[in-house]
């Protein structure tokens, strides 16, 4: 009986221990996983609260088909018959210049389009590059940002040594102009002939040039300017790709900043000052 009563004892002890290192195994997980999740949701919280300040998005002079898609870095106005953007317009901060987000790898068909999207497949076999409109570099503050940055209605047929040279340098420069002005506004897109050349299964359209435009409050005033690259090969100081935004507004009948007070807003888009941009002269 003694034997049997020991037996039963340490049969107790053990029986509680297991019950007890279970419990504590469950809620160390349950500690884990809560932590998780508080740091999954601070993650999505960050990207989800970043606001469209609204500043950047143009309105059209002239018409012009489009579907309107929203993703969490940039605004697009996709054009469904060119298979390319019309514009691409986002902000960009100071703190998101200093993301981290390791680029992405592969480029996707954008889930949101309405009928026929560009396929990275069209590009095979094109001399052109997948050219980023918004560019993935500035989308290293979130990783939906930058995995919505290789949607194909971010996408242009671009000259590839355009796409490594001086439009890559431009964006450089725009990541550091954001860095000293704190926050920078920036419109971008395709200009595109009446006939385009094409390319792809789906008959993407090649753009002849590409603009982009910045906007931004320096010392509390605001300032402005817009660039032009044709699409083609060659290396030039960026000083000869400035233009105002009333050069840029003409060639593509879009109104950009139109949300700025009239005032400024004539003011800003009818000349560019190159020191204010620290830009170098001819």
């Amino acid at each position: 009986m003694k034997t049997k009563a020991l037996f039963n004892h340490t049969y107790d002890t053990k029986k509680t221990r297991a019950i007890v290192s279970i419990t504590c195994l469950m809620a160390i997980c349950g500690t884990l996983l809560a932590a998780q999740a508080c740091g999954s949701s601070h993650r999505d919280k960050k990207g989800s609260d970043k606001k469209k300040a609204g500043l950047e998005i143009p309105v059209y002079t002239t018409p012009r088909t489009e579907q309107r898609i929203e993703h969490l870095g940039y605004t697009v106005s996709y054009n469904p018959n060119w298979r390319i953007p019309n514009w691409v317009a986002y902000e960009l901060t100071a703190d998101e210049v200093l993301g981290t987000t390791p680029r992405a790898q592969h480029f996707e068909i954008d889930p949101k389009v309405e009928g026929v999207c560009a396929d990275p497949r069209d590009y095979s076999r094109s001399s052109y590059d997948r050219g980023h409109m918004a560019p993935a570099g500035d989308m290293k503050w979130s990783w939906q940002a930058m995995q919505e940055s290789f949607y194909m209605t971010n996408i242009c047929p671009q000259d590839r040594n355009l796409n490594s040279g001086d439009w890559n340098t431009l964006e450089e420069r725009a990541r550091g102009w954001a860095t000293a002005f704190e926050k920078l506004y920036i419109v971008c897109g395709p200009i595109v002939p009446d006939t385009p050349q094409t390319i792809g299964y789906n008959k993407v359209a090649v753009p002849d040039a590409f603009f982009k435009v910045l906007l931004c409050q320096n010392n509390g005033k605001w300032q402005a300017i817009g660039f032009l690259y044709d699409n083609v090969a060659g290396h030039r100081p960026m000083s000869q790709y400035c233009k105002t935004i009333d050069e840029i507004e003409a060639l593509t009948g879009i109104d950009f900043f139109p949300a700025l007070p009239d005032k400024v807003e004539n003011a800003v888009e009818a000349a560019y000052d190159l020191s204010a941009w620290r830009i170098r002269g001819n």
